[in-house]
């Protein structure tokens, strides 16, 4: 925890204290509010102080954070003390109890939601719906609880005003399965009066400000509380009551009231705000009721008879002692004193009747240890505070003796956990002192002695006995007692006042008490006509919560029991049932008066301390050491300071291990060696340890951070490593494949009619690309070498012209002659009278000009710039290109170099129209003759065939050129 938390932040464990003093246990309080920590232990119990704000300290990750950890794993939380207590539960099979107490505005509600919510989050991952419909109650139920149990005082503007104690059962998976609720001395003299600046409880203002018109204009209600006597103290003060009233009938739907129930308790609750309009006045002989119209509202929402109404507050029935019924009718002040009553009853017992009603719904049904297995509970009290004002009366009796016998059982059960935990463990106990304040709660419980007994003897007690006649009778009978005094034993104290005040020393401080109302709130008296009017009522629910009133007047019944003995009972059957169960405790703090975050007031809190026994708490806990910790876990927090522990140690066990550390550092005559857990004695020690465990702890972490990342880069390495070799071996075998595929597909194709062309190829991997176009390109060779190679060598020359042609015009001049055997020399063929002349002239150029081979010849027509035709013959050689004359035999009229030759245009039509361009731009425009014999003889693929071949075997670059054919455009190639 001291890693967790810096020492920035004070101690997280008041047990660690230097020295237990109350100026240091302030100090380290103090610091740790100031510091935003508002948790803080003493061994496992929380002591809270109240931030007044909210914090970021409640989530979901900090659950998790939470869940299933040791306390001192963590900074001090309430969840730390929840998650220990569900352990407890769930783990050993033990009934645990969380003991939640403060005074009024310490923040013990807002600690038992989290304690709940916390429980309610842990519990049932499965999602169960039976489970979660439970949770889902006992979550409700404390906004219903609220609304109806708390209100806003000066100290706090949601003070519970009783005190609960919630039983959740779990089956033997730790999911909740039902519980039980029990509720003390519910503060029930607040409906009819409140102290200045305070309110009624909540369920009234959030019924006036929230309830819809339809709902206030049946109950006959206005929306302003000032109208009503027992609410318009508060009227001027709202606690978002609207947004209240919508949650709590929400929650009220989900526990499982009907919608007749809820209609019930609202009718019950204005009931009560009509009880407080009533005024009573004296016309001389009786007493009469100011306002009819009021008594028919009461009698309609009780569901009883107006008459009969009227009757019970105006007149009380008395049975003589011969069996005769009178009726006696009331003063003023009697029947104002009736009517008080009563609302406070019905209050009282609508509360009592809601909580038993929630119980119903909870309990645990059907249950069967044999075939469910063990039934194990976590008990949450939340209850008040000891509390000390300037005037203290009944209901701070009660409340402070029920922290002294809380206190009593605090020190007993964490004395008994410390003597019980040193004998598990062998460590010699020593003998605590500590202050036992038996004697005070005698003072108060004993039979016949006590102040509860004598006050019970004074109300019954025939005659007038006022609370002066029971102060003497209990300064006759406790004047000896060292922890009581009043005015008349001590006359010298000027702080009380004779014949009223009474003084007792509480272990949390003196309390000076004021006698005045004990023996009425005592006695808390109800006149028996009311319990019979309600009992009559035709409203179930009205008649379930008045089971009493089903008796005769004329019957004889037992005298009640006085609320003081049945206080004292229910406190000492709720101290029986937490002293079974595995106590944990959380202590909360107020730290001002003013609700600020940022003020904390030495004073106060010092007085809380105090009475909290707080101090007494970390003696006990520190009495004879101060810090207790398992070999294993002391072993791995401080091993690295030892240089025979680290990294592990090589002795016969962690106890002998830890021995080491011990013995190295020199703490030896400080500690003691249970059977497994090491006791410190001083904080010292601790702190010691601490140090050198953090001056080493960032030297470790460069150390493991080092060698973690080596071992990191190691491993992406070997990945890389095995990545690329795996990726060479795929490669390679993709490789191998795809090979092995061409060689499957190719096997047979030189016994293929078409040698293999209609064979598909396969396509190659990434790295074969461009392999795959050299092996297509080869294969292409060699398909057409098979095709070529019994061709005639002397029909190559065709062959190849026909190739240059189709790749110039394929595509581009549909028909270009290449169905048909070319001549190439058509002017030596096509005309027998003319070729002699022809072969002739060919002869003296080819003497003259010394070309190789004629490549075409052939009959034109020329187009001159004047649109006039003639009669031409075209002779193309390897060296020139002639224009003859044919008529004067052959005779050349134009002699072209055909190296100057740069391209020739062509249509795309079937017309035998051909462009020769030079580079010396002196083009000539020809049209082919077809010749006599064949007359529909393309002859332009020919020409353009044997030139490009020509061109190409010399290696000299040549254009082939598209041009528009009349509306045509055809295209260009280059």
């Amino acid at each position: 925890m001291a890693e967790l938390e810096g020492l920035e932040f004070g101690k997280s464990d008041f047990v660690l204290l230097d020295e237990v003093t109350m100026e240091q246990f302030m100090e380290n309080l103090r610091l740790r509010f100031e510091k935003g920590r508002i948790y803080t232990f003493i061994g496992e119990v929380v002591v809270s102080v109240n931030p007044y704000k909210q914090m970021d300290i409640y989530g979901k990750e900090v659950i998790e954070d939470y869940r299933g950890r040791e306390l001192y794993e963590n900074p001090p939380h309430l969840y730390a003390v929840a998650d220990a207590a569900y352990k407890a539960m769930k783990r050993r099979a033990k009934d645990t109890c969380i003991v939640i107490s403060g005074e009024s505005g310490a923040g013990k509600t807002e600690a038992s939601k989290y304690i709940m919510q916390y429980i309610a989050a842990i519990t049932n991952p499965s999602q169960r719906a039976e489970v979660e419909s439970v949770k889902n109650v006992l979550l409700k139920s404390n906004c219903v609880l609220e609304a109806f149990g708390n209100a806003k005082t000066n100290r706090n503007d949601n003070s519970s005003r009783f005190g609960k104690y919630m039983d959740i059962n779990f089956n033997f998976n730790g999911d909740p399965t039902g519980g039980h609720i029990n509720n003390y001395l519910l503060e029930k003299s607040r409906v009819v009066q409140q102290q200045e600046g305070e309110r009624n409880f909540h369920s009234f203002y959030q019924v006036l400000r929230g309830g819809s018109d339809e709902l206030l204009k049946s109950l006959y209600l206005q929306r302003d509380p000032a109208e009503y006597a027992y609410t318009s103290q508060g009227a001027s003060a709202s606690n978002n009551d609207s947004l209240c009233h919508k949650a709590v009938m929400a929650a009220l739907k989900v526990i499982g009231f009907t919608a007749e129930e809820i209609s019930s308790i609202y009718k019950i609750l204005s009931t009560i705000l009509h009880l407080g309009s009533l005024q009573f006045t004296n016309d001389g002989e009786h007493v009469i009721i100011v306002g009819e119209d009021t008594v028919k509202h009461i009698s309609e929402l009780t569901s009883t008879e107006a008459e009969n109404a009227r009757k019970t507050l105006l007149y009380r029935t008395v049975a003589t002692g011969g069996g005769e019924v009178i009726e006696k009718g009331h003063n003023e002040k009697e029947a104002s004193y009736g009517r008080d009553a009563f609302a406070k009853a019905l209050y009282e017992r609508l509360f009592a009747w809601i909580v038993g009603r929630i119980n119903s719904v909870i309990e645990v049904k059907d249950y069967n240890p044999a075939l469910h297995g063990k039934n194990t509970v976590i008990g949450v009290l939340d209850i008040y505070g000891f509390e000390i004002f300037d005037n203290n009366s009944f209901e701070q009796f009660c409340i402070n003796y029920c922290n002294e016998k809380l206190q009593q059982l605090f020190i007993e059960l964490i004395l008994r956990q410390e003597q019980d935990e040193y004998q598990r463990e062998g460590i010699t106990w020593q003998h605590i002192e500590y202050f036992n304040n038996q004697i005070i709660v005698d003072l108060v419980e004993q039979p016949h002695k006590g102040i509860i007994s004598i006050l019970d003897e004074a109300c019954l007690t025939a005659g007038k006995v006022t609370d002066t006649v029971c102060l003497d009778s209990m300064n006759k009978k406790l004047g000896q007692h060292p922890h009581y005094t009043s005015r008349k034993l001590c006359p010298a104290d000027k702080t009380m006042e004779f014949n009223r005040d009474f003084r007792i020393r509480h272990y949390a401080g003196d309390v000076t008490y004021s006698v005045e109302g004990f023996l009425d709130k005592n006695k808390d008296p109800l006149f028996q006509d009311f319990k019979r009017l309600m009992y009559n009522s035709s409203d179930p629910v009205l008649k379930e919560m008045w089971p009493d009133g089903k008796m005769s007047i004329t019957e004889v019944t037992k005298r009640p029991l006085t609320a003081a003995t049945l206080f004292k009972n229910s406190i000492i059957a709720l101290v029986d049932k937490l002293a079974c169960k595995e106590p944990y405790y959380v202590r909360c703090i107020k730290p001002n008066e003013v609700k600020s975050s940022m003020l904390f007031d030495d004073g106060r809190c010092q007085h809380q301390v105090a009475y909290l026994g707080l101090l007494e708490n970390v003696r006990v806990r520190r009495a004879g050491f101060a810090y207790r910790q398992p070999y294993a876990r002391f072993l791995q927090r401080y091993k690295m300071t030892c240089e025979y522990t680290w990294p592990n140690h090589l002795m016969g066990s962690d106890q002998e291990a830890v021995e080491a550390i011990v013995n190295q550092h020199g703490f030896e005559d400080d500690v003691a060696y249970g059977h497994t857990k090491l006791f410190v004695r001083t904080p010292r020690t601790l702190f010691t340890l601490e140090q050198e465990r953090s001056a080493l702890i960032p030297i470790l972490v460069l150390f493991l951070q080092k060698v973690w990342r080596g071992a990191l880069a190691r491993m992406r390495c070997r990945k890389l490593r095995a990545i690329y070799t795996i990726m060479a071996y795929y490669k390679c075998y993709k490789v191998k494949a795809h090979f092995w595929e061409v060689e499957r597909r190719f096997t047979n194709v030189r016994n293929m009619a078409d040698y293999g062309k209609s064979v598909e190829w396969p396509t190659p991997p990434a790295a074969l690309v461009q392999f795959h176009r050299i092996t297509q390109h080869l294969y292409r060779r060699w398909w057409a070498r098979q095709l070529i190679k019994n061709i005639p060598p002397s029909d190559m020359a065709e062959v190849r012209a026909k190739v240059a042609a189709l790749s110039a015009l394929s595509g581009e001049r549909v028909d270009w002659g290449y169905s048909r055997a070319w001549e190439r020399d058509y002017l030596a063929k096509d005309s027998p009278l003319t070729s002699t002349n022809f072969v002739r002239i060919t002869k003296e150029l080819k003497n003259k000009d010394q070309y190789s081979q004629i490549l075409f010849s052939c009959s034109v027509r020329m187009l001159n710039w004047f649109n006039n035709t003639k009669d031409r013959a075209l002779l193309i050689t390897d060296k020139h290109i002639y224009r003859l004359e044919p008529k004067k035999h052959f005779k050349v009229q134009k002699r072209i170099p055909l190296d100057s030759v740069v391209g020739v245009s062509v249509t795309s039509g079937s017309d035998q129209m051909v462009a020769l361009h030079t580079a010396s731009q002196d083009d000539f425009l020809v049209h082919l003759q077809r010749g006599q014999l064949n007359p529909n003889q393309d002859r332009v693929g020919e020409m353009v065939g044997s030139l490009t071949d020509h061109f190409t075997r010399i290696k000299i670059n040549f254009d082939i050129f598209w041009e528009a054919c009349g509306t045509k455009i055809v295209l260009y190639t280059i």
